[in-house]
């Protein structure tokens, strides 16, 4: 049965595409970088007010890593100490920065009430896999041992993350569980990539979207593997770890025109039969990447809306 779109949905895709954005796949890196960062004041609802914003950067495998903490008001505390969402950025790890999200992370902070620490990782094609990944474990490291100077509750550190970022996000969790990192709170996964073999039937369906289509898939694939063999590592593919049984609560969203719905759907299912905790969300109708167009999509900002929910009940 064919996908069919939100008609909010619709009119925002003929939107861009009457931009006259070239496919990524045609054009450089960097060259799409700057095309992803042209769309946000289009699609970007207004941010709310917060407390503070502030750039630093942590310790990283490859020198120093760009994060941007955001401080809401209110801020939920507990003995003086916050909970903390560590935020990785959706690009497919070739595009993306703390600019392209730094909206949806003042909107999840305000939601949530939460601190958000937004991770600016290194990039391929100048650092393949797993470059990416390396820098998400170091960050997610030092925030936890550096929670106090932070004002973060080290025992209310959560990971999250839209599309690679919820790839990232994911597999955080799963080296957290198994390399002695931190105990975390809870995962939030937003329309995820878990799985690169791409076979799961949302691949095969007629593409109703110009922002991720199946060529844009491979493109952002073929930049960042290394090889064929990275495909079946979990450390890619988080749907390729046999074991999930002991991971932190998840919320796990999806799209319903994506090609990446059922393979986040399937995560989801395989996290619930593992036994833990899973929030699951779909959103009929919408594409992939929506989540930063609260200015002309209103379901993103009930989406974002839901989530901050939901981290509130982490507590």
């Amino acid at each position: 049965m064919p996908v069919v779109l939100d008609p909010d949905a619709a009119v925002v895709l003929n939107v861009f595409r009457d931009a006259g954005r070239p496919p990524y796949e045609t054009i450089s890196p960097q060259e799409a970088r700057e095309w992803y960062l042209k769309a946000r004041p289009v699609a970007n609802p207004e941010p709310p007010e917060l407390a503070s914003v502030t750039s630093m950067t942590v310790p990283g495998p490859a020198g120093a890593i760009p994060v941007r903490l955001y401080t809401p008001k209110p801020l939920r505390k507990k003995d003086g100490m916050s909970p903390c969402l560590v935020f990785f950025h959706g690009g497919g790890w070739v595009i993306g920065d703390l600019d392209s999200h730094d909206v949806v992370c003042r909107i999840l902070a305000h939601e949530a009430e939460m601190i958000v620490i937004s991770v600016d990782y290194r990039l391929a094609p100048e650092h393949k896999f797993p470059a990416a990944i390396d820098d998400a474990i170091a960050a997610t490291r030092w925030i936890s041992e550096n929670a106090v100077q932070l004002n973060v509750d080290a025992k209310q550190i959560s990971v999250g993350g839209d599309s690679a970022g919820g790839n990232l996000a994911a597999i955080v969790a799963i080296d957290a569980r198994d390399n002695g990192g931190p105990k975390l709170a809870g995962q939030l996964l937003i329309y995820p990539a878990t799985d690169f073999r791409m076979s799961h039937p949302s691949h095969s369906e007629p593409e109703t979207s110009c922002l991720l289509t199946h060529n844009v898939i491979r493109w952002f694939a073929d930049h960042y593997l290394t090889g064929t063999a990275d495909v079946d590592n979990w450390r890619a593919s988080p749907a390729r770890m046999d074991k999930l049984a002991g991971l932190p609560p998840a919320y796990v969203m999806t799209a319903g025109a994506d090609p990446l719905r059922d393979e986040g759907d399937e995560y989801a299912r395989r996290l619930s039969e593992a036994g833990v905790a899973v929030a699951y969300k779909t959103y009929p109708g919408q594409f992939h990447g929506f989540i930063t167009m609260g200015k002309i999509l209103p379901k993103a900002n009930t989406a974002l809306h839901e989530m901050g929910e939901w981290l509130k009940g982490l507590d």
